[in-house]
């Protein structure tokens, strides 16, 4: 067995995990992991023809976790240029792709809080060189003279853009993670109450300034702005919750309790949500089929 056969199994959730959160994309990610077996292989077998500071083969790789990190990170800086250009014509607002992850994913994925939703929409508004230098060095940990090769500038040009970075996700997202317990309390009591379609406990657990955003990608019906205060926010989930039966799911989703909505046994939305002081502040519901696709595939 070759060095990369023994070892890939190991490091795959990391490639992918570079990649998704570079990308914010899965199909994209599942692209780019595949990208990287092949010029792995390529490299185990000895017949890559790359340059010459790479090393000839994957036998004179010292760290074969980073190795691989970092070339799944080059290709995902090449991918997201025309990852963004994709998105300037979606229609209404855009949301990243969920993965499952938890007890019931088909295989392990490496997920913590810098793939969350909100964290992966706030590395939208990050220039590419930010967005990659920020998800290396905070979620991977890799030096800054390697993140420099990715990016082709220097090290320290490269501790500026995470800096950066740091400083533009921090502004965007003030409240501190939420324990586990405090956000599966706030979440059960939101599922109780829409199922009982309680319109004055929605509204309790529901800060004033909570939006609900909604992403169909122009394939099922869904709003195209923003929709902004508790009350509104409310009225637009009874109003949907009226229309056709729905039933919310706990699920562990990138990381963290989420929900899966079924409408007739069929996967119809993925609910993610922000609570901060005990209140939901913000309330995201993915209905685009082509993104829900690839999770649908995953859920046993």
């Amino acid at each position: 067995m070759s060095r990369l056969d023994d070892e890939w199994p190991a490091h795959r959730p990391a490639v992918f995990g570079a990649a998704y959160r570079i990308t914010g994309s899965v199909a994209d990610a599942e692209d780019i992991v595949q990208d990287v077996w092949i010029r792995a292989h390529s490299r185990d077998s000895r017949r890559d023809g790359e340059a010459p500071q790479d090393a000839d083969s994957l036998d004179d790789v010292r760290d074969l976790r980073a190795w691989l990190i970092t070339v799944a990170a080059r290709r995902a800086y090449d991918v997201l240029g025309s990852a963004r250009a994709r998105r300037v014509d979606y229609v209404g607002p855009w949301l990243p792709e969920p993965i499952l992850t938890g007890p019931d994913a088909a295989e392990p994925v490496l997920m913590d809080e810098t793939a969350g939703t909100a964290m992966l929409l706030v590395m939208e508004e990050l220039s590419p060189p930010e967005r990659v230098a920020f998800v290396l060095h905070q979620a991977f940990d890799v030096p800054y003279e390697q993140i420099a090769d990715v990016l082709g500038k220097t090290p320290a040009a490269c501790r500026q853009l995470a800096s950066r970075a740091r400083r533009k996700i921090a502004a965007a997202l003030p409240h501190r993670p939420v324990p586990a317990a405090e956000r599966e309390k706030v979440l059960a009591a939101f599922r109780s109450a829409y199922e009982r379609r309680d319109e004055a406990a929605l509204l309790e657990l529901l800060d004033p300034d909570a939006a609900y955003t909604t992403d169909g990608g122009g394939r099922v019906f869904a709003a195209r702005k923003i929709i902004a205060g508790a009350g509104r926010v409310v009225t637009a989930l009874l109003r949907v919750s009226a229309r056709t039966e729905m039933r919310i799911v706990p699920a562990q989703i990138n990381g963290r309790l989420e929900f899966l909505v079924y409408r007739d046994d069929h996967l119809a939305a993925v609910d993610t949500v922000e609570v901060a002081n005990g209140r939901i502040t913000a309330y995201r519901r993915l209905l685009n089929p082509i993104k829900l696709n690839p999770l649908t595939k995953t859920l046993p």
